[in-house]
């Protein structure tokens, strides 16, 4: 098996905010000012506002993410031209931001997730589906009881790195009231010009997001708003056929039995992979522990065709009037 693993330097440092800029805002406070909002700054002051840039030393590191994410090939082939870009200028990860569009169970998530560990960088995640206001990503005014930093500030302040990955899960189900658009931050942080001045409403200090790496996935464009389509690159990943689907079936065993001293075969039988390929990508691993937990009450060191079907157990229904 093809190792998944690539190295990339943590070449550079780049100062996201002013610690001065943290010490006015700390002065122009009132005396019954937020706590929280005054614990935050302390912790901008100590952290200090340099973080880690990570800058690719090869584009072949995305090679492994073809077995693993066949269908997604589209979707690499842009991210290589990006990554070899920032080779030969020696500059740090940046793309287009990105939306992956497609039918729940194709791996969108696990692409993202993927993605992150390939190229090094931090990884945030964002269920929009569970979002009901905007401040959720850009802060809410510390003059509200209850009130914090949105998810950017609080991943690039606490966070190691200048440039994390932040995946926006499924976009298009974000809503609320539309006083407080979920997606109202997106229009500013999607734009590099002005996500280099972006201004949490909690933390009221300049922070540098323009090196952010975005991920969006959804279901259905038709509920995203054009303005926010236009930023982004937008791909329409389909199902994985046939083939594809084997491919990642096979990665994934070949992955999980390197990863552990189980005493499986190192391949699967084909009856075994052929059943596997079978199942939504996002369920292949849950099915596959299963089945070699199953394999293993069996007193088997290989698996069969009956041991993933007992991992593909249906959901029990409600009972209940």
């Amino acid at each position: 098996m093809e190792q998944a693993d690539i190295r990339i330097p943590l070449a550079e440092c780049r100062e996201i905010y002013d610690v001065g800029d943290v010490d006015r805002a700390m002065e122009a406070g009132s005396p019954s000012s937020n706590e929280a909002l005054t614990a935050f700054y302390a912790k901008m002051k100590s952290l200090g506002g340099t973080r880690y840039v990570v800058k690719p030393s090869s584009f072949e590191g995305l090679r492994p993410l073809y077995a693993r994410c066949p269908n997604f090939a589209p979707v690499l082939d842009d991210l290589k031209r990006s990554l070899a870009l920032a080779v030969a200028g020696n500059e740090p990860v940046s793309f287009t931001p990105i939306l992956l569009l497609g039918e729940p169970g194709i791996g969108k998530t696990h692409f993202a997730r993927q993605l992150a560990n390939v190229l090094g960088t931090g990884f945030e995640f964002v269920s929009m589906s569970s979002l009901t206001a905007g401040w959720i990503l850009s802060g809410a005014s510390s003059q509200w009881s209850h009130a914090k930093p949105g998810k950017v500030a609080q991943a690039l302040v606490c966070g190691d790195y200048a440039n994390p990955l932040m995946v926006l899960d499924e976009v298009d189900k974000a809503g609320g009231d539309a006083r407080y658009d979920p997606m109202g931050a997106l229009y500013g942080l999607l734009e590099q010009d002005t996500a280099r001045q972006f201004r949490d409403e909690f933390v009221e200090v300049d922070i540098d997001a323009s090196h952010i790496m975005w991920v969006s996935t959804a279901n259905d464009e038709r509920a995203i708003p054009e303005p926010i389509l236009s930023r982004m690159n937008v791909y329409t990943v389909p199902r994985p056929d046939r083939e594809q689907a084997g491919s990642i079936a096979r990665t994934l065993y070949e992955e999980l039995v390197a990863a552990h001293d189980w005493g499986f075969e190192p391949e699967p039988a084909d009856e075994v992979l052929e059943r596997l390929a079978e199942v939504p990508p996002r369920d292949m691993r849950k099915v596959l522990l299963a089945a070699f937990g199953n394999a293993k009450l069996a007193q088997r060191d290989h698996l069969l065709p009956v041991d993933l079907d007992a991992g593909r157990a249906s959901r029990p229904k409600k009972i209940g009037f």
